[in-house]
């Protein structure tokens, strides 16, 4: 655990959570106080070695990077999953992919993603019963428009953006959805590139902030940059260009790109200074000192539109990308700021993953967290006190690259990786003496192996959609 230091009669936590704070003294504690605002930053594909403050030595993210100095940068927290969908699932649920509903980019035409049940219940519903006033801005990918999982039905009181990941691929759309009304942009028609999704998300989480500054909020900010396509205004890419070798990209899917390595940066790059304008503007407001903000991505980087991961070294050296259940594919840089809270500059290498954040938020506002979560609160690790340890992190993916399982339990990491019906042999790292899974050693622990394998039958609940009918015939 990290050493953190605390002021604690100045945290800003709600009466419940105060009273949990151990560490002090009921004549030490304050009257309730003004409960913090939350904003939760997650990007779409960026990779764990992407920015400075991980590694990154080519594209610069210094607001990014001022963002760890003034807060904690965390080593080993862990995505919902390798793809977008079942790591949102993951993050807004607090349930792991073996036991939530969405374990997959499963798509509905014409526009959405394979719905969550009506009953489902989010940490934004959680919030907003806390008082919060919630917003989801960007991408949602967790439904199709008017299903029972809209933003508005799981606990956001506001929503702007892309209902369907898939309309997420293209940064120039002709409409996005506001609520449950599509907004039109007739300056994109006809493949026309006059407005920039990306730039219209920022603009409407600054205003959710602006107009909600003298109350709680919660703003779940899901960026689509720098997921594929690799496409960016003009006035963005020009710096970038001719400042690396470059493989055009013929365009398909996703959009032609003559400079995809100079576009990556410049989306980097970009939606790094966007992220300073948001902290600028919560320090003019007076709010900085009462929020707290993280940054995340939903997945390891991907591969598609031209993009070159490699070149960038984007994984950080960790082995894999997206729809990779390796550490490349799953592990995500993840920055923590709450002034007068969390010390800054720090570093922690606690273990912890999506379905922790739904706990942590509910430890943040003050109110109970729901029973059947599989996540653990990581707020005492925020304020340098003793943190409960998982026992384990589980994931599996479903896709069209294969059913996928794996564990990391303490240093050790297990991965099985396409599973049939034949029996799928099980792969062994030892994350402490192999972070970058190079040596499988499983032959040489087979009483792990059998452990691991009796986990994954134990983690992975059933359903309709993703039943897994053959594994326990596997031996």
């Amino acid at each position: 655990m990290m050493q953190l230091t605390s002021n604690k009669s100045i945290i800003s936590l709600g009466a419940t959570a105060l009273l949990s704070l151990s560490a002090c003294s009921i004549k030490d504690k304050k009257p309730e106080t003004k409960q913090s605002n939350i904003i939760y930053i997650l990007a779409d594909d960026l990779g764990y070695g992407d920015l400075g403050c991980y590694g990154q030595k080519i594209i610069e993210t210094p607001n990014l990077d001022r963002m760890a100095s003034e807060g904690v940068r965390f080593t080993n927290h862990y995505t919902g999953c390798t793809v977008c969908a079942p790591s949102r699932c993951a993050l807004l649920t607090g349930k792991h992919t073996g036991h939530s509903i969405v374990r997959g980019n499963k798509e509905i035409k014409p526009e959405g993603q394979m719905a969550m049940p009506s009953e489902t219940r989010t940490v934004a519903h959680s919030l907003k019963n806390a008082g919060y006033t919630t917003a989801c801005v960007g991408k949602w990918g967790l439904g199709f428009p008017g299903s029972d999982s809209d933003p508005l039905k799981m606990g956001f009181d506001y929503f702007f953006g892309y209902n369907c990941q898939m309309k997420a691929h293209h940064y120039f759309p002709e409409y996005l959805w506001e609520n449950d009304k599509k907004v039109f942009y007739p300056e994109n028609k006809n493949r026309q590139q006059k407005m920039y999704s990306h730039d219209e998300t920022t603009r409407r989480a600054i205003d959710f902030i602006r107009e909600n500054k003298e109350k709680p909020f919660f703003l779940y900010l899901a960026y689509a940059i720098p997921h594929a396509e690799m496409v960016i205004p003009e006035k963005y890419l020009a710096k970038f260009k001719g400042e690396f070798p470059e493989k055009p990209w013929s365009g398909g899917h996703y959009g032609k790109q003559d400079h995809p390595r100079a576009a990556y940066a410049a989306m980097v790059s970009h939606m790094d200074g966007d992220i300073g304008k948001l902290n600028t503007l919560l320090k003019e407001l007076g709010l900085d000192e009462n929020t707290i903000i993280i940054f995340a991505s939903d997945n390891g980087p991907h591969v598609e539109g031209g993009n070159d991961p490699k070149f960038f070294n984007s994984s950080g050296g960790l082995r894999g990308n997206k729809r990779s259940l390796y550490e490349g594919g799953i592990r995500t840089p993840f920055i923590v700021k709450w002034p007068g809270n969390v010390e800054a500059g720090s570093v922690s290498n606690h273990v912890s993953a999506f379905w922790d954040i739904f706990s942590t938020f509910c430890d943040v506002a003050g109110v109970e967290t729901p029973e059947d979560v599989d996540g653990i609160s990581f707020l005492p690790e925020l304020l340098g006190e003793k943190q409960a340890e998982h026992d384990l992190l589980y994931w599996e993916f479903h896709g069209y690259t294969g059913d996928k399982q794996a564990i990391r339990k303490g240093k050790w990491k297990a991965v099985r990786v396409k599973i049939t019906k034949e029996n799928t042999p099980i792969e062994l790292y030892d994350l402490e003496s192999d972070p970058y899974e190079k040596i499988n050693i499983a032959e040489q622990h087979p009483d792990v192996v059998a452990q691991m394998k009796k986990l994954f039958e134990k983690e992975h609940e059933e359903s309709i959609e993703f039943p897994f009918l053959y594994e326990k015939e596997i031996k």
